[in-house]
């Protein structure tokens, strides 16, 4: 994302020119190659080695660095290339040229912040070492499209190493998705124009009430002092969208050698640990992205911003963006975008124009991602960090073998005044509302090595991180954190607080743990309104056995669980009736749900929740096991099911009630049973002793293709809790090799 310019150094964020024109790459498909590109690639390859082992799972080696880089690239390309693309399509702001000019506002977005002109430049000027990297990278998939001539990208025939630039951070959302679509197609909806719609100007930006699915992680680190065997424990659990993410190990002679999470299409481990250190990465609520309203005028053919006593003129630059007709032809559509020094206008609200000010160094960003997989303790970490400060969006939980463990807020924070309510719009006219630089690390909410031994994060605020020795809230300033304390927060802190003998199997059975808090808090004031309902009323009789089985529920998930069903159920019916009421209140709809909704209403949605059960599967007292369900059919990005289908239970639930394995399902149209999308997507468990000891599962199976053995191997595992072991080491592969090879030879 190089169209803005947000150095440390400088105040604010400033909005550089677009290209004035899209960047039409005129590539042959890689196949087209000459000879001798074909054959650097292939030597290039003939460096690589793959073992697949039986989970197909790869564990790439390579020579150097850009080896391994060129042959994971590969294997992703390899195990699922249209993920790979799709995720370019996103990051490059091509989506349109693929699916049609419905995509054109979610591409405009990403050109708002992405020129590949800057980024070649930004390529260029990277430091050699880097360079390679994205060589590497670039490489492995060009030769597995010149090697699988069968394989038909959508739009993406040839990769570009600065293409890599534009997709360097492996969170399921970047920060550009703060743009609303609705409002930024408002505002730029017709071509040139300098429309200017009515938008409420107390509207706050999406995404900062009470934190949704996909929006859940969990990370757990256990200090040696806890732990039965003396060593470090750490917990990598993130909650996205199914198969969003493949798993891999790579290593090189150059000191390389991480295992874990990687998002499609990038080149590093996202979320997981080398021979020394483990890190897991949560989505935080700290506000790194902010909107300013801007006072425009026009004298004459120029647009001019007030900023203090001055009017500066606003950037005008011309943009075009490429899409696909119904017929296959391209189209394009031409754009006229503004923007101040804050960052381009996405919106307007009443007379005033909305800019938008985020973290857009991907130089930076690509650094930090890349070499904090080669740290090799906490020190050498935090060096990293501190260094690039370029993670926006992220908490981190990290653990190595020396036994440090620590809870990080993300590095880049923009430092402001905090007088002013940055969760929405301020006034971008007042020099003081301007970023000040980046908040310094020391003066982050931050813990190490804390008394208690563990440090945890659920996507919850950081000021519970440890317990009684997490930061606390009054030392700093409420852009710290927009999320507040979740359920999954109070269910970590109550496993983790007083205990003591924790081993590897000890975490991933507490990653299953199937209580419930936030029904062990909901439902007594539920049954207290059904206590103090007149005996002869006929609710009451209606309910009269649900209410007995909640009363005899223990408030934990299975399968087998009838509880489990009213529960989740009715949770979902009391949600729907206090989200838009909580929000408007700026409270907790967990707390709306308990005090605001009056008692009647709680037992009439119980009734309702009773109903739909019976409607849909025949008899209220149904086990949670047959409405909750796996099902994988395809490989397509947007999932579909059917119930004629086989499928899995899943015991646990949505991460919403609390529930540390998180499930997010629904039924669909043409479904009564509620199949998952998102949650846990990759589970892995880690001790840190004289040798890394590691446990895992991913969602599904590593490949995309339903033919394949592992397209869905490990969904028995997923569902139970069973975690697999993990193969480290070379020793660990031996009788659980299913192929070694170069790659494309």
């Amino acid at each position: 994302m190089s169209g803005v310019d947000n150095h440390p150094g400088r105040p604010g964020l400033f909005f550089s020119a677009l290209a004035a024109a899209l960047y039409i790459a005129s590539v042959p498909r890689a196949d087209a190659r000459s000879g001798d590109d074909l054959s650097a690639l292939r030597q290039e390859a003939s460096q690589v080695t793959i073992v697949r082992d039986d989970w197909g799972i790869a564990h790439v080696h390579g020579h150097t660095d850009r080896d391994a880089v060129f042959g994971m690239a590969y294997t992703q390309a390899e195990d699922d290339f249209n993920r790979v693309e799709t995720n370019y399509l996103t990051a490059l702001g091509r989506t349109a040229e693929a699916s049609g000019e419905a995509a054109i506002w979610q591409d405009l977005r990403q050109r708002l912040f992405i020129d590949p002109t800057v980024l070649k430049a930004d390529y260029a000027a990277s430091p050699a070492s880097l360079r390679l990297l994205m060589d590497g990278w670039a490489d492995g998939l060009n030769w597995y499209l010149a090697t699988h001539p069968d394989v038909r990208p959508l739009v993406i025939r040839h990769f570009e190493p600065w293409m890599a630039l534009s997709f360097t951070e492996g969170s399921i959302g970047g920060d550009t998705e703060r743009v609303p679509l609705k409002e930024l197609q408002d505002f730029y909806g017709t071509p040139g124009t300098t429309a200017t719609p009515v938008v409420p100007a107390t509207a706050t930006r999406s995404g900062l009430v009470a934190p949704k699915e996909p929006g859940g992680s969990n990370g757990i680190a256990i200090a040696p002092a806890n732990t039965r065997d003396g060593h470090a424990l750490l917990l990598i659990n993130p909650h996205t969208s199914f198969f969003f993410r493949s798993e891999l190990q790579m290593t090189s002679d150059e000191g390389l050698d991480a295992y874990g999470a990687v998002t499609w299409g990038q080149f590093f481990v996202y979320q997981g640990f080398n021979q020394h250190i483990g890190w897991m990465h949560t989505s935080s609520g700290v506000d790194a992205v902010d909107e300013f309203t801007e006072t425009v005028t026009r004298h004459g053919n120029r647009l001019l911003y007030r900023y203090g006593n001055e009017e500066r003129p606003v950037t005008v630059t011309k943009l075009q963006v490429r899409y696909r007709t119904p017929s296959g032809s391209m189209a394009s559509r031409s754009f006229a975008v503004y923007g101040t020094h804050h960052g381009p206008v996405i919106r307007a609200a009443g007379s005033k124009w909305i800019s938008i000010a985020l973290m857009n160094t991907p130089v930076a960003a690509l650094s930090q991602s890349w070499l904090r997989t080669k740290s090799f303790d906490y020190a050498s970490f935090l060096k990293i960090a501190v260094q690039f400060n370029a993670n926006s969006s992220n908490n981190t939980i990290f653990a190595d073998d020396k036994g440090e463990i620590a809870y990080l807020h993300p590095q880049f924070i923009p430092s402001r005044d905090d007088r002013f309510d940055y969760t929405r719009p301020v006034n971008g006219a007042d020099p003081a509302s301007d970023w000040k630089g980046l908040v310094p690390f020391e003066r982050t909410p931050h813990v190490v090595d804390p008394p208690n031994g563990w440090v945890m994060n659920t996507n919850d605020w950081p000021y519970s991180a440890a317990g009684p020795f997490s930061p606390k809230e009054l030392d700093f300033p409420r852009y710290m954190d927009s999320f507040g304390e979740n359920p999954r927060g109070m269910h970590a802190t109550r496993l983790l607080t007083g205990t003591k003998g924790w081993t590897l199997e000890g975490l991933n059975r507490a990653a299953f743990d199937p209580y419930l808090p936030a029904f062990a808090k909901l439902i007594p004031p539920l049954l207290q309104s059904y206590d103090g309902m007149p005996g002869s009323d006929p609710l009451k009789v209606k309910l009269r056995d649900q209410v007995m089985m909640l009363r005899g529920w223990d408030d934990r998930w299975s399968a087998g669980s009838i509880p489990t069903s009213l529960a989740v159920f009715w949770g979902e019916d009391m949600w729907a009736r206090a989200a838009a009421g909580a929000k408007t209140a700026g409270i907790s709809p967990y707390d709306w749900m308990e005090d605001r909704i009056p008692p009647r209403e709680k037992l009439q949605a119980l009734a309702e929740a009773s109903d739909r059960i019976a409607h849909d599967f025949g008899d209220w007292r149904t086990p949670w096991g047959r409405i909750n369900r796996f099902q994988r059919l395809d490989d397509q990005i947007d999932s579909h099911f059917s119930d004629a289908q086989p499928s899995i239970p899943v015991p646990f639930t949505s991460s919403r009630w609390g529930s540390l394995a998180s499930f997010g399902a629904h039924a669909y149209p043409n479904t009564r049973k509620w199949y998952g999308t998102l949650g846990n997507s990759f589970v892995a468990a880690v001790e840190f002793g004289p040798r890394i000891r590691a446990v895992a599962v991913t969602a599904g199976g590593e490949s995309g293709h339903p033919g394949s053995p592992h397209f869905e191997d490990e969904a028995d595992r997923y569902a139970t809790g069973h975690l697999r072991e993990v193969y480290f080491y070379p020793d660990q592969l031996k009788g659980h090799t299913e192929r070694t090879y170069h790659p494309g030879l």
